[in-house]
């Protein structure tokens, strides 16, 4: 089989990596993806990156497989970044992961290399064909799981990729990687937003938005308790990073026009519903969820599945109303829908 390797120089793509290279087989290649946008960072010192690539450099190496590093710094900005920074500025909650799988490593990537090739990566899931339809399915590692990453993904893209590590638990990637020696066997998960790096996520709003200062007000009782920097900054449900005494206190709502914060004490604020919300953009992966079946919603990135019901109100919209309420509903992002573990689309919160 031959096989495109994506590679970051985390463990999981590593593992993953030397888990296909174990198939004699396997004709693989892998492949760096440059998409930092390092010339507009250059203030905040050296390049935050050049760690990743050392070690990817040192992973392809050691188990004999060539390396070819693919800039995509143009199709990031002009299918990830540029939509971020929109977002952003209307007052949504953007989830650039869910686009950089879709647009491009899955996306632009897949434009680059043959079609002939799979491409591997080191994601937290895994795929099943029945008949002519892939469907996805959550990693068995329940708080590594990616799915939500990966819920725009269409057939087509499903059709070429490969999961090595989907099946296993981060504790046993950990001890694979300890046992093919890997220069990165104990080296930290990364955290954050895929193209930012180590850049703080702040510096990147700041450096393309600014700061704009307003009020932050207490929507118990209307009163001004403190003002923050931009109302980009900040999103339904945060907690941390208000400067705020006397807390703990939550984002329950925002208004753009006039630069407003509203908190609570209370993470159940009255200020908005917490128990159903619209989505539009609905996305599915292959088959449509039937109406008999118990589904659940990812809201974010994480373990947490709640149980819900959903009603279809047309082809790009639907209503879903969730078994127990959620503080951290924020227009923007993506709610992902499952019927067990399998995961079969999305939609944009409204």
């Amino acid at each position: 089989m031959k096989i495109a390797a994506l590679v970051s120089g985390g463990v999981d793509s590593a593992v993953a990596l030397r888990i296909l290279k174990d198939n004699p087989e396997n004709s693989i290649k892998a492949y760096y993806l440059k998409i930092w946008l390092e010339d507009e960072f250059q203030f905040l010192g050296d390049c935050p990156w050049e760690e990743d690539l050392k070690y990817a450099r040192a992973i392809c190496e050691q188990a004999d497989v060539p390396l070819e590093v693919i800039s995509l710094q143009s199709a990031y900005w002009d299918r990830v970044v540029s939509h971020s920074v929109a977002e952003l500025k209307a007052g949504r909650t953007p989830s650039p992961d869910i686009l950089c799988n879709q647009q491009v490593k899955f996306g632009a990537f897949c434009d680059y290399i043959d079609p002939s090739y799979k491409i591997a990566t080191g994601h937290y899931a895994h795929v099943e064909k029945h008949g002519d339809q892939v469907s996805l399915y959550k990693g068995l590692d329940p708080i590594k799981d990616q799915t939500y990453f990966l819920s725009r993904l269409s057939q087509e893209q499903l059709n070429r990729v490969i999961f090595p590590v989907g099946k296993l638990p981060k504790a046993e990637v950990r001890r694979l990687a300890k046992a093919y020696e890997l220069a990165n066997f104990d080296r930290p998960d990364s955290q954050g937003i895929c193209f930012l790096g180590k850049i703080k996520y702040p510096d990147f709003v700041r450096q393309h938005l600014g700061d704009c200062p307003g009020q932050i007000i207490n929507a118990d009782d209307n009163q001004v308790v403190g003002e923050h920097k931009g109302f980009w900054f900040h999103t339904i449900g945060q907690r941390k990073g208000l400067g705020l005494s006397g807390g703990p206190w939550f984002v329950v709502g925002k208004d753009c026009d006039q630069n407003i914060i509203y908190v609570s004490r209370n993470k159940f604020s009255d200020e908005l519903p917490k128990d159903q919300f619209e989505v539009r953009s609905l996305h599915w992966l292959g088959r449509k969820p039937e109406a008999i079946e118990s589904l659940s919603v990812k809201i974010r990135h994480g373990e947490s599945v709640i149980p819900c019901q959903l009603e279809i109100l047309h082809d790009q919209k639907a209503k879903i109303f969730l078994e127990s309420p959620d503080p951290g509903i924020a227009a923007g992002q993506y709610a992902v829908i499952y019927c067990g573990n399998e995961c079969l689309g999305s939609g944009v919160i409204s």
